[in-house]
Formats: structure tokens, sequence, C-alpha cells
């Protein structure tokens, strides 16, 4: 779906009007996935502009293309939320990807965001939907502090016998930071009521993007939700960065030990279904987000 909405302008210049596409992403289906803003030309818009766009959508993230080179399938990307602007985002970068796939044909291009250059390839399915690959910048992990872990388990309600002991608690990054704890069970998972406010607090003070909570179904599929406080957003129902992380989790965890392709789904709990698809080396430590999006009508 395209949406045009007026710029403000100063004297008596007329208003230039702004397209603002409508994606959902990690679906084939526009009821799943997580819906994300697509700005194709935000080159005349501020920060302002753009944040108040962000906030009117009320989407996770909205991604603002600000310089392009369509010759060299090369594009400036900033993200925003309806609160704040973020230095990556997965799931509108995987709507981006479609969108110019869609206006431009298949085929690779290269997005410059704060977070750093990330790829992003493209491929037309035999139904004529796009699917989108991208690879994170180089990502990391580091257990989490004690009273990181204690703190934001107050906050969600979890007692630390809820956590799988297999899986430590972690703070990922492929992009942004985002705290990592393993559900001991999937009902655990699914009971998810938190401090909102509290929850905010903690992340805005260690500088999380999400809270990354999986459950693990088996070693090639987990299953997952993020809360997003800190973006004004309960819950994320897909999120294509803390998915990139999650890589760089398994990476320094050592458990993966050749190439492996991980399913995780997540927004089940919430109504709107997501499949993302996560590609780890043990020779990279980058992350291959791979998923579908399509425009919301």
């Amino acid at each position: 779906m395209t949406t045009n909405v007026s710029r403000a302008a100063s004297g008596n210049r007329p208003e230039p009007m702004t397209e603002i596409l409508r994606y959902s992403a990690f679906t084939d289906d526009p009821a799943g996935g997580n819906p994300a803003g697509v700005v194709p030309d935000a080159s005349g818009l501020d920060e302002a502009a753009m944040l108040a766009i962000a906030a009117e959508l009320g989407y996770s993230e909205t991604a603002f293309v600000t310089e392009r080179d369509e010759a060299a399938r090369r594009f400036r990307v900033r993200y925003f939320s309806p609160l704040v602007e973020v230095a990556f985002c997965g799931h509108a970068t995987v709507a981006l990807g479609v969108a110019l796939a869609e206006r431009l044909g298949a085929g690779d291009i290269v997005l410059d965001t704060l977070a750093g250059e990330i790829p992003v390839a493209t491929t037309v399915n035999g139904d004529g939907t796009v699917t989108a690959t991208l690879t994170s910048v180089p990502a990391r992990s580091r257990p989490a502090a004690e009273a990181e872990l204690g703190a934001t388990l107050k906050a969600l309600d979890w007692a630390t016998e809820d956590l799988d002991p297999a899986l430590p608690p972690h703070v990922a990054f492929a992009g942004n930071d985002h705290l990592v704890l393993a559900a001991r069970s999937r009902e655990r998972l699914a009971d998810l009521d938190y401090d909102f406010d509290g929850l905010a607090d903690i992340m805005r003070r260690h500088g999380w993007t999400t809270v990354h909570l999986v459950w693990r179904e088996s070693p090639e599929r987990f299953h997952a939700r993020d809360p997003f406080p800190v973006g004004g957003v309960v819950e994320d129902p897909a999120t294509g960065a803390a998915a990139a992380a999650f890589g760089g989790y398994l990476h320094a965890l050592g458990l993966v030990t050749g190439p492996a392709r991980i399913a995780i789904r997540q927004g089940e709990d919430m109504g709107r279904p997501s499949d993302l698809l996560i590609d780890v080396t043990p020779q990279d430590t980058r992350t291959r987000v791979t998923g579908q999006a399509v425009p919301i009508g």
C-alpha cells in the first residue's frame, strides 16, 4: 500500500508529497509478519519529519532512504521507531529490499546504515513474491552481568529457574545490542506479561534494542519473542536485527560447528506468525537473515 503525505513547507512554496509504502516482513501473508514503513525518497526530510512519520505509522520501525545511487544499487538508510532512531532494523531492511527489487528488479543492493554496510540479495520466487537476504555486520556476544540479568528478570516477572541452563544469558550484537534469554519451556515463553516502563528503563540504561526471548524446540528451530518498550512498542512480531545478533550468540557459544540454517518462529503468540531464517558458519561472525515481505493492502 502506498500513501502520500505532505511535507512541511516554508513561505509560499508548494508542499511536496512524501511517498510511504507499507509492507509486512518475514511472511507471505499481510496479516502476519512484522509491519514496516518504507519511504523510498526521504532526501528532503529532516530527523523531526522522519520521526513524525514513524510515529504516525505506529510500526516498530520505518526505513527512510536518504540518499540513493540506483545505477550502483547503493542506498543510505535511516531507521526510526515511533520514539527514537535505531542504528539498524532487520525487518524494515527486508521490507526495503523487497520494495526496491519490485521497482528496480531483483539482484544485489547495498545499504549504508548507522550500523555499517549491509548487503542485501533479492530474488523473485515462482509465485512472484520476493525474498531478501541481508548480511549483518560482524556479530559478537558476551555473558550478561549478574546485575543486568537480575533487574531484567524482575521486570519480566521471570525466575532464574525459568531459564534454560544450556543456553546462558548473553548480550549479543549485530548492529545493535540485544539481551538474549532462553526460556526453559514453551509455556514460559508464551506467558509474557512484563513491566513496560521498568523494562524500558533497564534497556535504555544498557543500550539494548530488544530483549530476545527464545525457546529451543530443536538445534535447528527456535521460537522467539522480542519486547521493544524503548521503541514504544510492547512486542515485535519479527525482529531481524535480533535474529542476526542471535546468530552471533550461537557462534560465540560454539553451538555452530558447520554451516547451519536455523529457523526462528516469532509472532505466534501475538497472532502475527513470522518465519525468519538465519545462516551461520564457524568461519564468519556475520549472520545472513532471510525472509519474504508483502505489501499491506
